[in-house]
């Protein structure tokens, strides 16, 4: 029996636990440095076809209905005016068992982790040096504990420590000049949305999506991008963001950005700094990276959490198959990905007068435009 080691006990790290929780030839332990899974953060997430068609292998179709929503379009609207711009309808890409999905974080991490038997994540245990001798890996954790495995798959997020070690620090996330904006927003505060769908403001330099995530206490998800920058001892003050002030500065630059019927009623919003990926580690033989460790991308194509569970399956598909071309095709997979991404923010980002009329008009067009949809969205969501 081979032992697998994961380092990181998120989407990623725990969903390819799962799938290797049925093969008798593989022994998946999973490190995690924090005390315990946060369950309480009740944030939304978006779960395109190409990863809930991955999910329901592992049975996330026997989540309740409830406790997931499926929204059937995207509702495309000017913040300045809240004018409607056209709508773009998601679920031509559903099947019957496999539909574009909205729902809490916290809900789909209780899925993955509860399928799992208690001994298979190890807590409080942060990752501090990892050696490779033939076909052996040798991790050592804070607690000067060691653990040898075959396979070791990286999947602790964007800072990931265990990158930062075997790239000898060389490979790091670059801030996107860009601020993150959470929170949660009572349906009742709504005013001429579709509760249902997924509503996306686009504008100078801001854009925001609200989507339902709650049915028992009727709240949606907020997230906003907006252009911020920052200087170099701000990024590494990242308790900043949880101040107050700051968040009542952030709050102060939306004031003309966003009506002040939602503004006023967005509740526990928290502020992040948007970080991207620049570079791709190079393969090393059965060192994996997966999810946002392998490359995170701007949010701005509602991809991130569907890539690492894509990512986790791909990698799982090729250890047991004994391939090696995951590193290269999951390249291949993120380049084109990262161009939409970036081409989305800069749409949705635009202030230039001339440029909104063509990002307007274009969006008018080509979300009525079944080939060029097949192209930018079908080759994503019918993975």
């Amino acid at each position: 029996m081979k032992k697998i080691a994961i380092i990181g006990a998120g989407i990623s790290g725990l969903f390819i636990a799962n799938l290797f929780k049925k093969n008798p030839n593989y022994q998946v332990t999973i490190f995690e440095k924090k005390h315990s899974i946060g369950l309480e953060e009740s944030y939304g997430i978006q779960l395109s076809t190409n990863s809930i068609k991955l999910l329901n292998k592992i049975g996330f179709n026997e989540i309740e209905n409830k406790e997931k929503f499926n929204p059937e379009k995207i509702d495309f609207y000017e913040i300045e005016n809240q004018k409607k711009i056209s709508d773009l309808n998601i679920s031509e890409y559903n099947s019957e068992d496999c539909k574009y999905t909205t729902m809490k974080r916290s809900t789909l991490v209780e899925f993955l982790k509860n399928r799992l038997d208690e001994q298979v994540i190890k807590y409080k245990h942060s990752i501090e040096k990892i050696e490779k001798k033939n076909d052996q890996i040798n991790l050592t954790f804070n607690n000067n504990q060691n653990f040898v495995c075959e396979y070791l798959i990286i999947s602790d997020g964007i800072f990931s420590k265990g990158k930062s070690l075997i790239s000898n620090n060389k490979i790091q996330p670059t801030y996107n000049n860009c601020i993150a904006i959470r929170g949660k927003i009572p349906r009742a505060m709504l005013n001429n949305l579709n509760e249902i769908n997924i509503s996306l403001f686009v504008g100078p330099d801001f854009h925001y999506v609200i989507y339902p995530i709650d049915n028992s206490t009727g709240e949606l998800n907020f997230i906003g991008v907006l252009k911020h920058q920052l200087t170099a001892n701000e990024l590494k003050n990242y308790s900043l963001f949880e101040e107050k002030v700051f968040i009542e500065g952030i709050k102060n630059k939306l004031q003309n950005k966003i009506s002040s019927s939602i503004l006023s009623n967005i509740n526990n919003i928290k502020c992040f700094p948007v970080f991207v990926s620049k570079d791709f580690q190079k393969s090393i033989k059965n060192i994996h990276l997966v999810g946002d460790a392998f490359f995170a991308f701007p949010p701005s194509f509602a991809q991130g959490a569907s890539q690492s569970i894509e990512s986790s399956s791909e990698l799982f598909e090729n250890i047991i198959n004994n391939k090696n071309d995951y590193h290269k095709n999951r390249v291949s997979r993120v380049k084109m990905i990262h161009n939409r991404s970036k081409l989305n923010q800069f749409a949705f980002h635009v202030s230039h007068p001339i440029l909104v009329f063509f990002r307007n008009m274009g969006l008018k067009m080509l979300t009525k435009n079944k080939k060029f949809l097949e192209n930018y969205l079908g080759k994503i969501y019918n993975n």
